[in-house]
């Protein structure tokens, strides 16, 4: 017991510890930022300098403020703050935590100012704080400003934090940035040779920006090598361009894999050339749309968890409004095509028309949450999340429906009335019901498109037109009916148009990609995936 009692003791003494040391550090880096109010340029040098010894990334935000001019202290205690100007009103943020302290009088504050010597000064040490950042992904981004400026002088800073960074990326980066620095600091040829070959390396756009900056300065002999290091990386580049356009064209392709799927269903099972297709994904983009707003209003510490909720309701949403659809007007036009295209393009313009009058013709924007914001680098080529998470989501969609349409007995009554519809009436399948259902689920998950595009572009009563002449592209492509086809139709159509779009443009690659399909089903009028089945036949 008595043991227990001193572990007790001193595991609440080390909190207490941490939580006093803690706030000990704020204070001092209040103290420490208030004191550029007070004394002449050198006093504000010697804070500079105290600063710059802090390592605390919290100073950075300060420091910037005062180069740009935007640091300000209260005249009645000396309280240094940020000052904003928007809208003809001053506003006023914590230089520290960041945090916003509302409209203030300008009248109350008087500017801290700097001259040339302590603007350098401040410039240094934002180089030196960057380079030591606590975030690997913070001294890599110092690192490569570094490279492009060609900041000479940075050298000293990067040399010191070289000797101490362990973070293999970040030694990369750094040491691309010292050699950028070497390069034109009047070194001898061997240095400069060494620099080249670093940069040749590191490769990328930056590193062939400073070799292309350098080749009108180099001698005869350093020249030859300045230029074959430029091709070297250019090879690479081309061979990252060719990666990154399929990259592109599998993102594209996940958007159009999701925006098909619903098609291939209805189109496949019942024939129904369904023009408003697209204003399923508009109305799975709205719900999103109206889901973030309410959790914003009431419930803002769920904003992350938005997407949850957005994924169910549009699905719900979208799959009813189709089924009322299918019951109300396209179950009485079934063998009429031309029909069934005229009333469904109507049904498009009345549900856009309807749009507009609840929000508005005007775009409207859906964030998205951390999780999917920003991106990473891989080697020469930026992939960003959102586009990343489009990817899994399109595929975990797609296995799903190959589930349900393989393994339940809805997939086998949907199946079954693909096959031979009048043969499946016979063994008591409700073909109506199945066909209704089975709309219901197309549009649902021509909504739950809606919530990925909602993502990567703004939410517009015409965000459905953009992608209904693609979706039907990819259904004819892959084979109607058959979600495997629709799958390889929507990566081979995304990957085409991206390969396309640098030499022809973006509206000459759809009609080139339009043209071969017109082309392609001339040879294989069920596309590349036929179903078969005895009404087919």
């Amino acid at each position: 017991m008595k043991r227990c009692r001193l572990y007790k003791s001193l595991f609440i003494g080390l909190l207490l510890s941490c939580f006093i040391n803690t706030h000990l550090l704020a204070d001092t880096l209040n103290d420490t930022i208030n004191s550029l109010a007070k004394g002449g340029f050198k006093e504000r040098a010697k804070v500079i300098g105290l600063m710059s010894r802090l390592n605390d990334d919290r100073i950075l935000n300060s420091l910037e403020a005062l180069s740009a001019g935007k640091l300000y202290f209260r005249k009645n205690n000396k309280q240094v703050i940020i000052l904003k100007k928007e809208d003809n009103k001053y506003y006023a943020k914590d230089p520290v935590t960041k945090s916003n302290l509302g409209v203030v009088q300008k009248k109350q504050f008087k500017k801290i100012r700097v001259n040339n010597r302590l603007r350098r000064q401040i410039k240094l040490t934002l180089s030196s704080l960057k380079l030591r950042a606590s975030s690997p992904k913070d001294r890599i981004l110092a690192a490569t400003n570094i490279l492009k400026t060609i900041d000479k002088s940075a050298l000293k800073a990067i040399q010191s934090q070289l000797l101490i960074e362990k973070n293999k990326s970040v030694r990369k980066a750094m040491i691309a940035a010292r050699a950028s620095v070497i390069l034109f600091n009047n070194s001898s040829n061997a240095k400069q040779i060494q620099s080249i070959n670093i940069l040749m390396k590191y490769g990328g756009r930056e590193a062939r920006s400073v070799l292309t900056r350098f080749l009108s300065s180099a001698n005869p002999r350093v020249k030859k090598i300045t230029e074959n290091a430029i091709k070297t990386i250019d090879v690479s580049l081309q061979r990252w361009t060719f990666i990154q356009n399929v990259w592109y064209g599998l993102s594209l392709g996940s958007v159009l894999l999701l925006a098909a799927i619903g098609l291939a269903i209805t189109f496949g099972v019942m024939g129904v050339i369904n023009m408003a297709h697209g204003e399923m994904v508009m109305i799975g983009a709205y719900t999103t749309f109206v889901v973030q707003d309410l959790i914003k209003a009431n419930f803002s510490h769920l904003f992350e968890y938005s997407l949850a909720f957005s994924i169910p309701l549009a699905f719900i949403v979208s799959g009813l409004v189709g089924i009322a659809i299918e019951r109300g007007v396209i179950r009485y036009l079934y063998g009429r095509p031309l029909e069934t295209l005229l009333a469904t393009w109507g049904i498009s313009l009345v549900l856009q028309q309807t749009v507009r009058s609840l929000f508005g013709p005007t775009n409207q924007e859906v964030s998205s949450p951390e999780f999917m914001s920003g991106a990473f680098q891989v080697g020469q080529m930026t992939i960003t999340y959102n586009r990343l998470y489009i990817i899994f989501f399109a595929v975990f969609i797609l296995l799903i429906l190959l589930i349900l349409i393989k393994k339940s007995s809805f997939g086998l009554q949907m199946r079954a009335v693909t096959q031979n519809r009048l043969m499946a009436r016979s063994m008591g399948i409700r073909s109506d019901w199945v066909d209704a259902l089975t709309f219901g689920l197309g549009s649902g998950i021509a909504g739950i498109a809606g919530v990925a595009l909602s993502q990567i572009e703004n939410v517009s009563p015409n965000l459905g037109q953009a992608y209904i002449i693609d979706s039907f592209m990819v259904v004819v492509f892959g084979g109607v009916g058959n979600l495997w086809g629709t799958l390889v139709g929507a990566m081979t159509l995304g990957v085409a148009n991206k390969f396309l779009e640098p030499f022809a443009g973006a509206v000459l690659a759809k009609i080139m990609v339009l043209i071969f399909i017109i082309l392609f089903i001339q040879k294989r009028p069920r596309g590349m995936f036929a179903l078969k089945g005895r009404a087919i036949e």
